[in-house]
């Protein structure tokens, strides 16, 4: 029999919210397997969430069957905030599994699921949350953004996919990555490899309603090679196939006719270039693939549950140790870019979109020289850089203000003959040990 050990720490008292609404407390629940490399960056992160409306009230790492330094570093964390708790399940038995023994532990009236390898904007947390203020919402999600970069075949490819997810769910919630819910769910079936999926069919059989929250953005890392593509996708329809048939719940990413609709509604995105053309054929007939060998996996009864893990996804650097001999702190720096200041009018706004994404592309070889060869640069939509590197938060602002200077610098030239500066605005949020 498997033998789970429970670390706890006192929880503090919290005050409240200086408005009149009641302060909304909240479990945040972490399955970590070997997540030595992200484990410190995404405590971090969610200890630090902005608290105006709600409070975390405790952090429950469930360390799986780990034999690297998760626990150590989890520990560690332990003695610096007493809201930080471990339970060390010895033998990996699934995510599911870990998630239930969470489910068991935690008090709070809300309860969150963050994965251990990716990245919370600072008020991601708060936005799922506050939701709950509304009675009859069950279950929350946010939106999940790659930093692949986008202009490879595998980072155009994740993109897509999160792109497609984003824009089904804002018509039927289809919840992944970051989930946060009511604590009124004991377990989740154990055999499952969709774990979000089956917490979302318990609590709409509850008659509560699902919530996709946009604004709530987190980082995550998409497969990196067609092999790691194949293994992920392939497990999620085999698990969506089990969910369809054994739960009677359909995830809204299983409809095909929605999924052809945003994959339309986002074809100017995606579909503008001759490579973007091949890119996005190529992800529909892997992303095919993939679907036969989950169907296949089903009629074989072959299980899930226990994942294998997909490398490539789990560190958000490019050559792992190597940089965190460098620096073991993380910033993330967020560019919204436009060719003109807002309050223009644009009467061609399809168009103003065109020319903001030609313009990043062209301007995309200049900000390289501004940042290290080892960090990772990338587009996301049409007005939009995402930059990631390994540096410390003042090393960050430092960058972030060079790049902005030399974007505002360009010259653009405009419909009417007149010369124009983009204006560029950010935000940098920064994982230290």
């Amino acid at each position: 029999m498997t033998t789970n050990t429970v670390e706890n720490r006192p929880i503090p008292v919290e005050v409240g919210a200086q408005d009149d609404s009641p302060t909304l407390f909240y479990s945040v629940g972490v399955m970590a397997y070997n997540e030595e490399m992200n484990i410190r960056r995404t405590l971090h992160a969610i200890l630090e969430q902005e608290s105006q409306r709600t409070c975390v009230e405790e952090v429950i790492v469930v360390a799986s069957g780990c034999t690297d330094d998760t626990v150590s570093i989890v520990r560690e964390i332990m003695r610096t905030d007493a809201r930080v708790q471990v339970i060390v399940q010895e033998r990996r038995e699934g995510k599911a599994s870990a998630i239930n023994l969470f489910l068991q532990r935690a008090h709070s009236p809300l309860l969150a699921l963050v994965g251990a390898d990716i990245i919370p904007e600072k008020d991601s947390l708060e936005r799922l949350c506050a939701s709950f203020a509304d009675a009859t919402v069950g279950m929350v999600g946010g939106r999940p953004v790659p930093v692949n970069d986008q202009d490879t075949f595998t980072g155009h490819a994740a993109h897509l996919l999160w792109r497609l997810h984003d824009t089904v769910s804002r018509r039927a919630p289809k919840l992944g990555e970051v989930v946060a819910f009511r604590n009124i769910v004991h377990a989740i079936p154990t055999h499952t490899a969709v774990d979000e999926l089956s917490l979302q069919a318990i609590i709409a059989r509850r008659g509560l309603r699902m919530l996709y929250v946009p604004e709530a953005v987190v980082y995550n890392k998409g497969p990196m090679s067609i092999r790691d593509f194949l293994k992920q996708r392939r497990r999620i329809y085999a698990g969506h196939l089990l969910v369809r048939s054994q739960e009677k719940y359909e995830a809204p990413t299983m409809n095909a006719r929605a999924v052809l609709g945003a994959l339309v509604a986002n074809a100017p995105d995606f579909a503008n270039t001759p490579s973007q053309v091949c890119w996005t054929v190529g992800t529909i007939a892997l992303e095919s693939l993939a679907r036969l060998q989950g169907r296949y996996d089903v009629m074989r009864k072959r299980s899930h549950h226990v994942w294998q893990t997909v490398a490539s996804t789990k560190t958000v650097e490019d050559e792992q140790r190597k940089l965190r001999r460098i620096c073991n702190t993380q910033s993330v720096i967020v560019f919204r870019v436009s060719r003109v200041e807002d309050e223009e009018t644009h009467y061609f706004p399809a168009r103003e979109r065109q020319l903001t994404r030609k313009m990043l592309r062209a301007m995309i070889p200049l900000l390289h020289n501004y940042i290290r060869k080892n960090d990772l640069l990338s587009m996301h939509g049409n007005d939009t850089l995402v930059i990631l590197l390994n540096s410390e938060e003042n090393e960050a602002g430092l960058i972030a203000l060079r790049l902005k200077q030399a974007m505002e610098r360009q010259q653009i030239p405009m419909h009417n003959g007149a010369i124009r500066h983009p204006v560029a605005r950010y935000h940098a949020v920064s994982f230290a040990q």
